[in-house]
């Protein structure tokens, strides 16, 4: 089974802006797989789609065999974990723990078995030693680890990483990257970031104009010039491809 499939995927907002013209995609479970896109190709949107929070105009999403619709919300986005570009928008509670703890308390989770699940997420991003610890006296880097964990909480079916490695020092994104390449769920990663790309997803998804414009293995993408022209994708100055 896997971890996401869309299909025929169309979307347009109220004020009549289509965004998404039929996408289709399938990410088998454990796969890390990048999204890649130029500015206004649909990514958001298409992420949106994800776990509910936009409806299809037209089109199905499905997590893990579960069909995303009003009815399923509950259990869709406890399969589907969002990380946001900004920890800030995730973190809000007096300390690391009660983060972490919000969204298994809300789900039911108590007790020893709460205690548990909070430690092992925080344990899996290296935060542990962080737990009664205020969110705002962490570093950038630390509190995107944190959300990461938030996430990790809920034992979700697809992580979904909006940017992770904007505005992080380089030990702080090779750290999440250690991170990453560690959990043993699928991912799918939002990024302009091309070589944080093929440094963690061998596959790649070109979204662009609202359509799925390129499905392939990252290096081969991203070596491709023309591809990365066409799309307004760009390579950092100087930044080859290594060889196989």
């Amino acid at each position: 089974m896997n971890s996401l499939d869309v299909r025929q995927l169309a979307y347009a907002y109220p004020d009549g802006t289509q965004a998404l013209f039929g996408v289709d995609l399938s990410i088998s479970r454990g796969e890390r797989v990048a999204l890649l896109g130029p500015n206004g190709a649909g990514k958001t949107t298409l992420v949106m789609h994800l776990n509910g929070i936009l409806t299809p105009g037209h089109g199905t999403v499905t997590v893990a065999g579960t069909p995303v619709r009003k009815d399923t919300l509950k259990e869709v986005r406890q399969r589907v974990g969002l990380v946001f570009q900004d920890p800030d928008d995730q973190l809000f509670m007096p300390t690391v723990r009660d983060d972490v703890a919000f969204g298994p308390a809300n789900a039911g989770v108590r007790g020893e078995d709460l205690d548990r699940v909070v430690k092992g997420a925080l344990e899996r991003v290296g935060m542990l030693e962080a737990i009664d610890r205020p969110p705002h006296h962490l570093s950038f880097g630390q509190r995107r680890r944190v959300a990461v964990a938030t996430v990790l909480a809920m034992e979700p079916e697809i992580l979904v990483l909006d940017e992770p490695s904007s505005n992080l020092d380089p030990a702080a994104r090779r750290e999440l990257a250690e991170i990453l390449r560690s959990l043993d769920v699928t991912v799918l990663m939002v990024t302009h970031d091309l070589p944080y790309a093929l440094e963690l997803c061998e596959r790649s998804l070109v979204l662009s104009d609202g359509v799925i414009a390129a499905d392939g293995p990252t290096r081969e993408l991203l070596a491709d010039t023309e591809l990365l022209a066409k799309h307004r994708l760009e390579l950092p100055y100087g930044f080859a491809i290594p060889a196989v």
